[in-house]
């Protein structure tokens, strides 16, 4: 920072208008110009201003500057390479259409690649349409990506296409206020730690959200539908995800497969083939959920255990709850969970249940086992079955239980989530 006295100092020996000229300077790149040679020309902390218009490049970006658009101009990497490729910090883009890189999966085609030591960089209000990989980051921290509007090559089969944002070994990064469609999986994370993912709509891909090897990440006020699966949290430790809304999957809302030291909360999973996926979790913390009107409200198994499961409202789901263990799994804690098809009593008027709540029986065992059975649910012989394995311990199955459900849902508004199921899922 000059200082007054540096300023009078500066002028007196003539020197303050080569200091100004050291100053950030703006450069204007209109239609017909070529983008790259205005980096070229353009010093460390540049401004470049592109007007609206069509530019046929793939863009190098190898020094700190920032690209806005001015009307959204349209930069079209002609179906190859990478559309743009950000090699230095501190780079800005924002306001751009960045369309049609190439489609090499090894290569990992990107409309914007923020590559090793890219660090933070920051891409806002950015439209990104029929790219490979909407934007890969890798190895580079501190990244900011936000408001962005990002669709995949729709016309590949989900498997050909690559991820709306993916990052790899990229650290500290916020993706936030993200529309995110036809794409393989919306946001791809793998061995990226302490980053934000707040306020992102995704749908219409594989995997709203697919976490790996990732560590204290927040979730946060997300939206995902009509995936296979909204959010899937795979070999990860101390992730907090709250007030997510996950509905209307073809496969699961979330899934917590291989996970410790995680708290979900407060999240929304409707109308999902499976609510909650639990598999092979431990020490995980589920509370204030509510989880409705999905065929499966949550399949656990694969040693699934000492996770704190309190306060969660399970409603109008076809099965509550399907496990698969060698003993009871106690849920409830201290606040009990809400379970719509309960059938015990209060007699003192406390709020809780009086007798425990089982989730499964023999018979619905069987059922799970023999689905023909369920044919056979209200008639005499199946409920004198299920009468005797509640009656006889040697009978009975193991099952989740809650020793005191509470009597009412803390979720007043759960109808408005009814009915919103996957087209293609029942």
């Amino acid at each position: 920072m000059i200082t007054l006295e540096r300023a009078r100092w500066l002028c007196a020996t003539g020197l303050l208008l080569f200091c100004l000229d050291c100053a950030a300077r703006t450069w204007q790149v209109a239609p017909g110009a070529s983008i790259q040679a205005a980096i070229a020309q353009a010093a460390a902390g540049d401004v470049l201003e592109i007007a609206r218009g069509q530019y046929r490049e793939n863009l190098s970006i190898d020094k700190s500057l920032t690209l806005r658009g001015s009307g959204r101009p349209t930069i079209d990497g002609g179906l190859k390479g990478d559309t743009i490729a950000v090699f230095a910090e501190h780079v800005t883009l924002e306001g751009l259409n960045v369309r049609n890189s190439g489609d090499s999966l090894r290569e990992q085609n990107a409309g914007i690649y923020l590559k090793r030591g890219a660090h933070h960089a920051t891409v806002r209000d950015c439209v990104l349409s029929y790219n490979l990989f909407g934007l890969w980051i890798e190895k580079a921290d501190f990244a900011t990506i936000e408001n962005n509007n990002i669709t995949g090559k729709r016309d590949y089969r989900s498997s050909q296409r690559g991820n709306g944002i993916q990052l790899y070994n990229a650290q500290h990064a916020r993706i936030v206020g993200n529309h995110i469609s036809f794409v393989r999986d919306a946001i791809y994370v793998d061995v990226s730690h302490d980053a934000l993912f707040q306020g992102n709509r995704l749908h219409h891909s594989r995997y709203g959200t697919h976490y790996m090897n990732s560590y204290r990440n927040v979730w946060e006020g997300n939206d995902s539908w009509m995936n296979r699966g909204g959010l899937a949290l795979m070999e990860v430790r101390d992730q907090t995800v709250r007030n997510n809304r996950a509905w209307a999957n073809s496969d699961h809302g979330i899934m917590l497969r291989t996970i410790q030291d995680a708290v979900v909360e407060n999240n929304i999973v409707a109308g999902n083939v499976q609510g909650l996926f639990v598999y092979d979790a431990e020490y995980n913390t589920l509370r204030n959920n509510l989880v409705v009107d999905n065929l499966i409200g949550v399949r656990l198994w694969a040693g699934s255990k000492n996770n704190t499961v309190e306060g969660n409202d399970f409603i109008a789901n076809r099965d509550q709850v399907r496990y698969v263990g060698a003993r009871d799994e106690p849920w409830g804690g201290k606040l009990g969970n809400f379970w719509s098809n309960y059938l015990g009593w209060d007699r003192d008027g406390d709020g809780r249940g009086d007798v425990p709540y089982e989730a499964n029986d023999l018979v619905d065992r069987l059922s799970w086992r023999y689905p023909t059975v369920q044919l056979l649910l209200a008639s005499p012989a199946i409920q004198t079955l299920r009468l005797v394995g509640r009656q006889f311990p040697i009978l009975r199955a193991p099952s989740v239980v809650d020793a005191h459900p509470r009597m009412q849902p803390t979720h007043r508004d759960w109808r408005d989530w009814l009915g919103k199921i996957h087209p293609g899922s029942r």
